[in-house]
């Protein structure tokens, strides 16, 4: 089996969310969903030294996250039907909107919040790696579309060359599902799991 994984420069995204735009508008996402999200992740403060000058710990960075389409993902674990699959050429994960029943088991399991239920459609609805771009040769809608190149794709032994597996902040330790998510961070990046900041735009990629 082909694997195939997601690269991000850490250090080169500006947090712009065409990635994003890109993918809503690839697969005609309604306003409330989002299959590639943007975390906007924010820390630090400001010191009085006393003689009238002020030290800054402040830091600000961006993490362009979608499905991880893990090697051990918690959603197939967790479905009823097995709507929740993993293709066994290419690794990718997706929904067989004929099997699913709409639970919602898939969303609460996965610790990157990427599938989500579509009260409207009646089932489950997730970033498939542009499966149908990828079977013809093609990146996903989001890699092409960023300007400055802070996403990749390709086989995760490429990948993983790259960088270091979801290892930042806010994401959760890679441990737990071994996400094919590989990262280059910027100077600022804290530690997968760390508490030092927070997600300032929590309504927007929950």
């Amino acid at each position: 089996m082909t694997q195939y994984a997601f690269y991000f420069d850490n250090s080169r995204c500006t947090g712009c969310k065409t990635c994003e735009l890109a993918c809503k508008d690839y697969k005609d996402l309604d306003q409330n969903t989002a299959y590639r999200k943007v975390f906007d992740y924010e820390g630090g403060s400001w010191e009085d030294k006393g003689d009238g000058t002020y030290e800054t710990t402040t830091f600000v960075y961006h993490v362009s996250m979608s499905c991880n389409h893990c090697d051990d993902p918690a959603c197939t674990k967790v479905c009823p039907t097995a709507a929740m699959h993993k293709d066994p050429e290419t690794g990718l994960v997706s929904v067989d909107a004929d099997k699913c029943i709409g639970c919602g088991y898939c969303h609460m399991a996965c610790p990157y919040n990427a599938p989500k239920v579509d009260r409207v459609l009646g089932h489950s609805v997730k970033c498939d790696g542009c499966a149908e771009r990828v079977a013809a040769g093609k990146n996903p809608i989001c890699v092409d579309s960023c300007p400055l190149r802070a996403l990749d794709f390709g086989t995760v032994e490429e990948m993983s060359a790259k960088g270091e597996r979801a290892n930042i902040a806010p994401l959760p330790e890679s441990s737990y599902t071994h996400p094919n998510l590989y990262i280059k961070p910027c100077d600022e990046a804290r530690p997968a799991g760390s508490a030092d900041g927070s997600v300032i735009n929590v309504k927007e990629v929950m």
